[in-house]
């Protein structure tokens, strides 16, 4: 541990014994066989040194190897971090891409159990000066490449972290592309075929930016946002993973 991070935890002596929260999500809760934990570390603590002892603990998790992501107080941890008393620790795998809302000006952000009406969505942005809304509607399929039918989805969500992180994906949208406002809604629960499981909708000036900035947004959402996806067929179920953890986060 550098120097750094040792001042920058004062207050904390060496071999003290601090307290934090664990949260586990995803693959990684039924790994690790609960949803979370207290767990104590010797001062002073940095995110690896927690990580190392979560391992340590729960062997099983070192199957996702450098996939597995680690936040601490809703943030990703993109480097050694210090922890202190108190801290909201979260473990989960690379994310799959009751109602919470994070709202600035006609932009919005939400999580929801109830069904998503993708036309009042899409009205939420529209401005007159505006030449084109764009909604992307996400929607459970019944059929999935190399698996058989599809019977129904569970999405979970980090919710505190996952608005978090759709609201900063709406002010890089907005720096990134010319346009107006951006709404993002995504479901969590038990979903049936058909049924929409997140929705997106920008508006804009002009069409081109409005298609750029909403490809982004879910492309990123899938990265980057704590929501996990299980599905379950006629023969099986499974949590689905991303491609693996995007590399700036897992910088530790």
């Amino acid at each position: 541990m550098n120097r750094a991070l040792v001042q920058h935890a004062a207050g904390e002596r060496a071999g003290e014994r601090i307290r934090v929260r664990i949260l586990f999500f995803g693959a990684a809760r039924e790994v690790a066989g609960c949803s979370e934990m207290e767990l104590d570390l010797n001062a002073p603590a940095t995110s690896s040194s927690a990580l190392e002892e979560i391992l340590a603990r729960y062997t099983d998790l070192r199957r996702f190897g450098r996939s597995l992501l680690f936040a601490v107080n809703q943030e990703y941890a993109r480097e050694d971090v210090v922890v202190r008393e108190g801290d909201e620790l979260a473990v989960f795998p690379p994310v799959s891409g009751g109602a919470e809302v994070i709202e600035e000006s006609r932009d919005f952000f939400e999580l929801t159990v109830e069904p998503i009406d993708v036309g009042a969505v899409a009205r939420r942005v529209v401005l007159n000066e505006c030449g084109a809304t764009i909604t992307l509607d996400g929607y459970v399929r019944e059929f999935t490449r190399g698996r058989g039918r599809t019977l129904y989805l569970v999405y979970e969500a980090y919710p505190a972290m996952a608005l978090t992180e759709m609201r900063r994906l709406g002010r890089e949208a907005c720096e990134r592309f010319e346009i107006a406002h951006i709404g993002i809604i995504h479901r969590t629960g038990r979903m049936e075929i058909g049924e929409t499981s997140v929705c997106i909708a920008v508006s804009a000036p002009h069409r081109r930016a409005a298609f750029e900035a909403c490809e982004w947004a879910i492309r990123e959402l899938k990265r980057t946002v704590p929501i996990w996806k299980k599905e379950f067929y006629e023969d099986g179920e499974v949590w689905v993973e991303g491609e693996g953890a995007p590399e700036e986060l897992v910088k530790r």
